[in-house]
């Protein structure tokens, strides 16, 4: 289903004190994305198609300078990226970073909303 946020990024200046922060202060699960200074966040119990149980989204976290927004940022499913692009513009929203593939898993971009927020927007590819 869409429009549900899916996943959450943190920017951060020091991966090792933001990791260990929250790792102590929430108990969350961080391993490191192979090739990228990316730390994958699990929040809760997760299995192969990701959280396990209802109420909770797994995240990551990167660097600051190479995140969109600087700021904590909530991504949203959505059918089409391409449709939701389109409407987003329309309603006065406009794109920070356009479509872009995610390895084979899917697409992501992310939009500045009318009030100055960014969000991220997920399409998952066919068949995942």
């Amino acid at each position: 289903m869409t429009g549900r946020v899916v996943h959450f990024e943190i920017p951060f200046d020091d991966g090792d004190r933001a990791r260990a922060f929250y790792k102590e202060a929430f108990g969350w699960q961080l391993q490191s994305y192979p090739g990228m200074d990316y730390t994958l966040v699990t929040t809760g119990p997760t299995g192969d198609a990701g959280p396990a149980e209802p109420g909770f989204v797994n995240g990551g976290m990167l660097p600051r300078p190479e995140s969109v927004a600087g700021t904590p940022v909530v991504v949203v499913d959505v059918e089409s990226i391409d449709v939701a692009l389109e409407r987003i513009g329309e309603l006065g929203g406009e794109t920070v970073l356009g479509k872009q593939p995610v390895g084979d898993m899917g697409w992501s971009a992310y939009v500045r909303d009318p009030e100055g927020n960014v969000v991220g927007l997920w399409e998952t590819a066919a068949g995942t």
